[in-house]
């Protein structure tokens, strides 16, 4: 099978590491990939939201399959696009995408199909007074999300009241995220921990993929801005058999309904981000696709042939499939250049000595210059270990982590202590 990889993070390079163990695969390209998708396939000049040239790219390479890796072509709607053009995507289409693609969707969505979330109301610049009235009215700390698409940096927490109502005029009325900016959600805090699960659906048959809990803040002792994400940890031992059963029950099996009654059954991964609020699942969150980092703390653990996976999707024949995740517990810890989340310099080059037993690299912002390997964005490089326990798997991958060089590295040594 021939297929076409969009994307080019860490999460495309666990896609494409996982996509070449399989004998069923017989080509790999990946547009536009990266330093380590070129491991595993073939990287081409291609932009994953150019519909027009990927359609032409198919045609041309006689691609069986396009998997999109992250959010915005699916957004943007190239299910749907391929999809009219008779080209197999194992992604959702655009109405299904919206769950990511608009918080405000997403939480009318949940509010229709009676799925547990946070309390919540969205506001436009037309509405600015009344969202600081709103705000007043709740118990601090306060959440405030950019309805659109903003890389994952569209959330801000914040304790202060007048901090808050700022932070919503800055959105709002100063185009602090732009367009996705336009609308604001805002919505109660919920107290627990947080744990992101993972589902893999053809419109009709699912299979649950399995937790991971991300570590969002840049610091230690989760401290500073959000980023990307900086590790993860998979499974996440508090998701036992009763909570994970609430999770389909709750959550899982009404999100699934709930779109194939609105006309769109959801074709493709879906990430659901929960609060364990006292041991009920409340959603902070869905995703369209799969996360990053969690896909290179799960990835490593499942023993399913990727390519066999992502035909069923598209072709609706998903519980033929065979699912199988290694007990062991994954983790994954991010390198990064100085200064991320904000300004941060590209460039320098990187030593990837060879990694701990047991332990993988996938490459993220990281690009190859005159026979070199550098630096080529905010999050570089992750580094995922699997041991019998948490602390075995991240002391592995902070060996590791230690080994690697490159100009400004910084990472968090805290990964999974607080599952500890």
């Amino acid at each position: 099978m021939i297929l076409l990889l969009l994307g080019s993070g860490g999460r495309e390079h666990a896609f494409a590491w996982k996509l070449s163990q399989s004998p069923l695969l017989t080509k790999l390209y990946i547009a536009p990939g990266n330093s380590g998708t070129a491991q595993c396939g073939e990287n081409v000049a291609l932009n994953p939201l150019d519909f027009e040239a990927i359609q032409k790219f198919v045609a041309e390479h006689k691609v069986d399959l396009v998997l999109p890796g992250n959010e915005d072509p699916l957004v943007a709607g190239i299910a749907d696009a391929l999809g009219n053009a008779g080209i197999a995507v194992a992604g959702p289409d655009t109405y299904a995408s919206a769950l990511e693609g608009s918080k405000d969707f997403a939480k009318a969505f949940m509010h229709r199909h009676n799925i547990p979330t946070a309390a919540y109301k969205s506001f436009s610049l037309q509405t600015l007074a009344e969202g600081k009235q709103f705000l007043s009215e709740l118990k601090p700390p306060y959440v405030l999300k950019a309805d659109g698409l903003a890389a994952g940096k569209g959330v801000i927490i914040t304790p202060d009241l007048a901090e808050a109502q700022t932070v919503l005029d800055d959105m709002l009325a100063g185009g602090r995220f732009g367009a996705a900016g336009s609308m604001v959600v805002v919505e109660e805090f919920l107290h627990g921990i947080e744990i992101s699960c993972f589902v893999v659906s053809d419109g009709e048959h699912w299979q649950m993929l399995g937790s991971a809990k991300d570590y969002k803040r840049i610091g230690e002792g989760d401290t500073g801005p959000n980023t990307g994400g900086m590790g993860a940890i998979s499974p996440v031992p508090f998701a036992d058999e009763e909570f994970m059963q609430k999770v389909q029950d709750r959550i899982v099996l009404p999100t699934l309904k709930g779109l194939r009654e609105e006309g769109h059954p959801f074709r493709g991964f879906l990430f659901v981000g929960l609060m364990n609020c006292g041991g009920d699942p409340r959603v902070i969150e869905y995703n369209v696709r799969m996360g990053d980092p969690e896909t290179e703390a799960i990835f490593p653990r499942l023993n399913t042939d990727m390519v066999q996976l992502v035909h069923a999707i598209a072709h609706g024949n998903l519980d033929k499939v065979a699912f199988s995740l290694n007990p062991q517990t994954a983790a994954t810890v991010f390198l990064v250049s100085a200064g991320y989340p904000g300004e941060i310099q590209k460039g320098y080059p990187v030593h990837l000595p060879a990694p701990a037993e047991g332990s993988v690299y996938f490459h993220a912002g990281m690009a190859e210059k005159d026979g070199s390997i550098v630096t080529n964005g905010g999050r570089v490089l992750a580094i995922t270990s699997l041991g019998p326990d948490i602390i075995t798997a991240v002391a592995n991958s902070l060996t590791t982590a230690e080994r690697v060089t490159f100009e400004g590295k910084t990472y968090r040594r805290d990964i999974g202590q607080d599952l500890m």
